[in-house]
Formats: structure tokens, C-alpha cells, sequence
């Protein structure tokens, strides 16, 4: 059951043989940081871990039906949080945005309302396990309140595991990180990254050497950006593979950009013809100019105006 659970996991051999090492000796830390960079299995681990510890005190013919609740989203001992935006007073996920067609505005957080439905949830007993699980996916957008709230919890957890997602210990709080036990997930090989994409029916991405390049070794970035590589239209995708040739072509393309890609897309733009620049183009500058166009659009700079800039920056640097 131990290596079932475990899997689908690639390349994290350290966290799963401490996680292992928990459930097989039954020392479970009230608390876990699972930290490293998006992407890399993190999130599975998770699934993977609470599987084991619901399971373990359950007779193995009820098993089967623990384990659809789960992959199901719906175990009543089980809370996933995450950060969510603010549209009109409601608080809403990024997955609830993109089904109504909002744009996303702002960061989001996991918010002190948030925090109170964690102590809501902890406050009642299992139902159908021995304990309660609760995880926080992107841990680090905890607003301050927030994790001085869960602080409280992390102290006195009663009957349950928290599991704290994260990309640093840098991220949180000392205190939180105090309170937990790290569990590090590091960036996978090319080959094992390689191998995640073939086992997920993501092989044509293979094919893109600069979104492995992009990917960093992280699995899920490469899905996401290959997605939106596949969402981009491709007549500008490749206007803007090779830097305006007159202010004029860079202010159209400006124009463009701002009135068809939304605030994500254009950061991930950014990121993309970074990478491509770099495997093509001898001149730094073009790299520096699309890092400080970054640095703006997430300081929420006007985007049109950012794209202006950097386009006629470009434009000047290499054709006047």
C-alpha cells in the first residue's frame, strides 16, 4: 500500500522515504512544509501522504471506497485551501475565475476567513477517519492576519495534520516554519522530467526545446506553459521572435499585446521570449529589457504602456 500511494512520484526519493518512515513507525508530525518549486510533485505527494494515513487504521475491504472519495475531492476528514481573489466581496479560486470569464485582478491570498474555516473544520471530530487532514496549497500568500491565525492552530493541531505547500522556507513566517517538518522537493533531471511528461500524455512537448528550457525541471511548468504556448496566437508569437524593426511595428505590437493577452499570459510571454532570446540573440540587452518589463507588469504598471517602452527600447538598441 506504502509504495502504491507513491507511485505516480518521480525524482522525490528523499521526501517520499521520510513521509514512508512516518506512516510505517506511526510518528506523524502535527505539521509538514512541503517546500520546493511548483511543479515538481508536491501536490501529489500530498494526496499521496493523506492516502496512507486515512488508510492505515481502515480494514482493507472498505479501503477501495476511501480511496475513490478521495481522488474525488469529497472525504469529509479532508480540507484543501487555497489562495483565492476578491471579485465583488466574493472570495473566489483561480479555477472559479476562469470558469466565469473574470479576469484576475491582484494576487491572490489565503485570507483570515480562510484561516477560520481551517479552525471551523478542526473544531468538530472525524468522521470517518481516525484524524483530520487540512492542507494550504501556496502557503506563502498567506496574508499576515492569516498566518498569525494559524499560528494558534499549529500550536494545539488536536486530532489533525497540517500540510503547508510552499515554494521557500523563505516564504513564510519563521514561526510556521518552526512549527512544521520540512519535507524538500528538489527540480527533477531532464530525463525524469522527460519521463513525467511521457507518463501524463504530455510527450509532444518533448519536441520544444525551450519549454523544457522554461520548465526548469519542473513537470507541471512545462504542462502549464506549453498550454499557453498552444493558447498564443501565432502570428504574434512569431512578430515578436525577432525584435520591431521600426517604432511604428513596436507600438502596433504593443497595442495588440495589451488588447488581446491578459495580465498572466503576458507574463508568461515575457518569460517565453526570454528563453527564446537567449537560445537565439548575442545582445543581453534584449534579456534585461524584458526582465525589467516583468518587474513592472507585476508592480501592475499600465500594460500597454510597459510593452511601448520595452518594444522601442528594443527597436533602439538594435537598429539605430
Amino acid at each position: 500500500m506504502v509504495t502504491e500511494a507513491f507511485a505516480s512520484l518521480v525524482g522525490q526519493a528523499q521526501a517520499i522515504a521520510l513521509l514512508q518512515g512516518a506512516v510505517a513507525t506511526n510518528r506523524i508530525a502535527p505539521a509538514y512544509l512541503f517546500v520546493g518549486c511548483p511543479g515538481v510533485g508536491r501536490s501529489l505527494a500530498a494526496r499521496a501522504f493523506i492516502e496512507l494515513l486515512l488508510l492505515a487504521d481502515i480494514p482493507r475491504q472498505e479501503q477501495p471506497s476511501v480511496q475513490k472519495r478521495l481522488q474525488q475531492g469529497n472525504h469529509p476528514d479532508v480540507l484543501w485551501v487555497e489562495p483565492t481573489y476578491l471579485h465583488r466581496g466574493i472570495r473566489l479560486s483561480a479555477g472559479e475565475l476562469e470558469q466565469k470569464g473574470i479576469q484576475r485582478q491582484g494576487k491572490p491570498q489565503i485570507r483570515l476567513e480562510q484561516i477560520r474555516e481551517i479552525t471551523r473544520f478542526l473544531s468538530c471530530s472525524p468522521l470517518a477517519a481516525s484524524h483530520q487532514v487540512v492542507v494550504l496549497k501556496q502557503a506563502q500568500t498567506m496574508a499576515e492576519a492569516a498566518a498569525n491565525g494559524l499560528l494558534k492552530t499549529l500550536e494545539e493541531p488536536g486530532q489533525a495534520t497540517l500540510i503547508l505547500i510552499a515554494p521557500s522556507i523563505e516564504s513564510l513566517l519563521p514561526t510556521l516554519v518552526s512549527r512544521c517538518q520540512q519535507i524538500p522537493f528538489y527540480r527533477l533531471t531532464l530525463p525524469k522530467l522527460e519521463t513525467v511528461l511521457r507518463q501524463t500524455g504530455h510527450q509532444e512537448i518533448l519536441a520544444h526545446s525551450e519549454i523544457l528550457a522554461l520548465a526548469q525541471g519542473s513537470p507541471g511548468k512545462a504542462i502549464a506553459s506549453f498550454t499557453q504556448l498552444q493558447a498564443m496566437p501565432s502570428e504574434l508569437l512569431n512578430q515578436l521572435l525577432v525584435p520591431p524593426q521600426t517604432p511604428r511595428q513596436a507600438l502596433e505590437l504593443a497595442k495588440e499585446i495589451d488588447k488581446i493577452l491578459d495580465l498572466q499570459a503576458q507574463l508568461w510571454l515575457l518569460d517565453y521570449l526570454q528563453q527564446s532570446y537567449w537560445q537565439t540573440q548575442t545582445e543581453p540587452v534584449i534579456i534585461q529589457q524584458l526582465e525589467k518589463a516583468k518587474q513592472y507588469l507585476l508592480n501592475y504598471a499600465q500594460p500597454r504602456l510597459v510593452w511601448e517602452v520595452t518594444l522601442l527600447d528594443l527597436n533602439q538598441a538594435l537598429f539605430l
